[in-house]
């Protein structure tokens, strides 16, 4: 059934130059977009925004760890070396289980929408996005998606239950930060707080 749900999507590359564009395009920035909108609200966001920012990237980082260690348990070749698949991306033939795209781009996308809904929701559409065409392109597995959400669920679901016990580590990088010259800065107005996540 996984191969066979893979082959109904991996199918389909090939045919239609739009959506091949598409999806190799996503599969190969996605996490750089990521990594660019994270920026953003850094450097526009007030310190709630920016500590979100840090718990994102705590999180995404144990997800990846966290691959790095199934990934070693469990070897699962990539469908290319196993199966005649449409490759539209060239990929080194490593563990194929859980998807290191996939986990990266849920782990940030859970961490936002834990806290600010509209911004986390537009992350959240991308990372689905981003996990269809890692199928798309022939780099995993659907069971290899389904296990990097899951990844990425449980790592989230965790930060952000040890928020309190994480926020003296977020407030030391932003007060750093807020020492730097000639950075753009934000700061809170106490009491007058408003957040995007209403």
């Amino acid at each position: 059934m996984n191969y066979n749900l893979f082959k109904s999507i991996n199918q389909l590359a090939g045919h239609y130059p739009f959506l091949d564009g598409l999806m190799a395009g996503v599969t190969n920035y996605a996490l750089i977009i990521y990594a660019i909108v994270l920026l953003l609200i850094w450097f526009i966001g007030k310190d709630q925004y920016k500590k979100t920012v840090v718990y994102a990237a705590i999180t995404g980082v144990l997800g990846l760890f966290l691959n790095f260690v199934i990934g070693h348990i469990y070897f699962e070749p990539r469908p290319f070396v196993t199966h005649p698949v449409n490759l539209l991306v060239k990929h080194t033939a490593d563990a194929s289980f859980p998807s290191d795209h996939t986990t990266g781009a849920f782990a940030l996308a859970l961490a936002v929408l834990f806290v600010h809904r509209r911004i986390g929701i537009g992350m959240l559409l991308f990372a689905f996005l981003t996990a269809f065409s890692r199928i798309y392109v022939g780099h995993h597995y659907p069971l290899d998606i389904l296990g990097s959400f899951i990844v990425s669920l449980v790592i989230s679901s965790i930060v952000y239950k040890l928020r309190p016990f994480l926020e003296p580590i977020a407030n030391a990088i932003i007060h750093i930060y807020n020492r730097i010259p000639l950075v753009p800065k934000t700061f809170e107005n106490k009491g007058s707080l408003k957040s995007l996540n209403k």
